[in-house]
C-alpha cells in the first residue's frame, strides 16, 4: 500500500499538475521519437543542419528563461504558463510544415523559447500553489509521471516510424502539439496565483545579482550531466567499447523508467529543506561517480561480465538520478524569494539547459577519444559538484533576505 501511495498522486492540485505533465511529456516522447527522422529522411535536411538548428533553438530558449520568469512574477504565473504551453503546442504542430533549414531554425527557436518559458512560469506557479515543505514531493510525483508520458509518446511515435511516410509523421507531430495544448488547458482548473509584491527599492532583476544562487545553478549544470550520460555516452560506450550485446541498452532504459516511476517519490524523502536537498545532491554526486567507474570497468571484459558491470552501473545511476532530481528541486525552490520565483526558476532552468546542451558534445569527445579515462573525467566532475553542494547551499541560505513586509502569501 505504501508503494501505491508513492506512485498515485493524491487528489487535488497535485493530481492536476501530474495529469498536465503526463500530456506534456507524451508530447515530448512523440518529438523524441520522430522529429529528427522526419527532418532528415522526409524533408531531406542534412543531419548537420538539423543539429545546428537545434543548437540555435537551445540558445534562444536559454535566453528566454529569465525574462519569461520575470513576466510570470509580474502578471501571475497561471495564465502565463497556460499561454506559453498553447504557443508551444502551436509551434510544435508547425514542425510538420517545415521544408527548409531556415524554416526549421525558426520553428525550433520558437518552440524551445516557448518550452523554456513554460518551465520558468510553471515553476513559479507550483511555488505559489504548493506549500514549501510539499513542493519536492509534488515534483517527485510529476517526475514519475513524466517517465510514463515519454514512454507513451515514444510508443505512439513507433506507429509513424512503421509507416515511415510524410502523412504519418505530420499527423503525429500535430498530435504532439495537441498534447501540449491539452497540458496548458489543464492548468485553467487550478487557482490563480497572485503576484507577490517586491520591496519598493529592490532591484527588478534580483536573480542576476544573486551570486550564491548562480553558483548553485552552476553545480546543477554539472550534475544534470547524468541525463546525457545515460542517453548519449552509454549507448556509444556499449556499442563501441564493450562486448555486451547492443540490446542491453534498451533493457537499461526500460529498467530506468520502471525504477523512476516506482521509487522517485520515495527517493525525495528528506529533501524538503535546503539542507536536506544539499545532502541529497552530495549523495547524488557520489553515486554518479561510482556508476561512471562501473561503466569504465566494462571495457575489455567478457560479455557476461560486461553485462553485469553495465547493469550494476545503470542501477547505481538511476538512484543517483533520482537523488539529483529531488535535491535540485529543493534548492531551486528553497533558495528563491517568493516575489521572484519565476526569475529564479528561469535561472535554474537555464542552467539545466546549459548542461544538457554541452554534455552530449563533451560525452562524445571524452568517450570516443579517451575511452575509459573519459568516464573518470565525468566521475571527477560529478563527485566534485556533489561534494560542494552542502557548502554552497549553506552559503546561499545565509545570504537570503527576509520576505518583504508588505508581501502576502500567494
Amino acid at each position: 500500500m505504501s508503494l501505491l501511495t508513492d506512485i498515485v498522486p493524491p487528489p487535488g492540485i497535485v493530481r492536476t499538475l501530474c495529469l498536465s505533465n503526463l500530456a506534456k511529456t507524451a508530447g515530448h516522447g512523440i518529438l523524441m521519437s520522430v522529429s529528427v527522422l522526419f527532418f532528415t529522411r522526409t524533408v531531406g535536411i542534412p543531419a548537420e543542419q538539423v543539429g545546428l538548428a537545434l543548437t540555435i533553438g537551445a540558445a534562444v530558449g536559454m535566453a528566454a528563461s529569465i525574462p519569461a520568469g520575470r513576466l510570470a512574477d509580474v502578471i501571475g504565473p497561471r495564465n502565463t504558463t497556460v499561454g506559453f504551453l498553447l504557443l508551444l503546442g502551436l509551434f510544435v504542430g508547425a514542425y510538420g510544415f517545415v521544408d527548409s533549414f531556415i524554416g526549421l531554425a525558426v520553428a525550433t527557436s520558437l518552440a524551445l523559447m516557448a518550452e523554456s518559458s513554460t518551465d520558468a512560469a510553471r515553476g513559479a506557479l507550483i511555488a505559489g500553489l504548493i506549500p514549501q515543505k510539499e513542493r519536492v514531493r509534488a515534483w517527485s510525483y510529476m517526475r514519475a509521471v513524466s517517465n510514463l508520458g515519454v514512454s507513451l509518446g515514444a510508443a505512439a511515435g513507433a506507429v509513424a516510424l512503421w509507416f515511415d511516410n510524410r502523412p504519418a509523421y505530420v499527423g503525429l507531430l500535430i498530435a504532439g502539439g495537441a498534447m501540449f495544448v491539452i497540458a496548458g488547458l489543464a492548468y485553467l482548473t487550478v487557482p490563480q496565483v497572485e503576484p507577490v509584491p517586491r520591496e519598493a527599492q529592490g532591484p527588478k532583476w534580483v536573480v542576476l545579482r544573486d551570486l550564491p544562487y548562480a553558483t548553485v545553478a552552476l553545480l546543477n549544470s554539472v550534475l544534470v550531466m547524468n541525463v546525457a550520460i545515460l542517453t548519449v555516452a552509454l549507448p556509444i560506450w556499449i556499442t563501441t567499447q564493450t562486448s555486451a550485446p547492443k540490446w542491453l541498452y534498451s533493457v537499461i532504459l526500460i529498467l530506468n523508467t520502471i525504477m523512476v516511476v516506482l521509487f522517485q517519490v520515495r527517493a525525495s524523502k528528506g529533501s524538503d529543506e535546503v539542507s536536506g536537498g544539499a545532502r541529497t545532491l552530495r549523495r547524488c554526486g557520489m553515486l554518479l561517480a561510482v556508476c561512471c567507474g562501473l561503466f569504465a570497468l566494462a571495457a575489455g571484459q567478457p560479455a557476461w561480465l560486461a553485462i553485469v558491470l553495465l547493469l550494476a552501473g545503470a542501477a547505481v545511476h538511476v538512484v543517483g538520478e533520482m537523488f539529483y532530481s529531488a535535491g535540485s528541486w529543493s534548492l531551486a525552490f528553497g533558495l528563491a524569494p517568493d516575489h521572484a520565483q519565476g526569475q529564479y526558476q528561469g535561472m535554474f532552468g537555464m542552467s539545466t539547459q546549459l548542461g544538457s546542451v554541452v554534455t552530449p558534445a563533451l560525452a562524445t569527445v571524452l568517450i570516443v577519444r579517451l575511452g575509459w579515462p573519459g568516464w573518470l573525467v565525468f566521475a571527477g566532475l560529478l563527485l566534485a559538484a556533489g561534494l560542494a553542494a552542502p557548502a554552497v547551499a549553506a552559503w546561499a541560505e545565509r545570504t537570503r533576505q527576509p520576505a518583504p513586509a508588505v508581501a502576502q502569501p500567494a
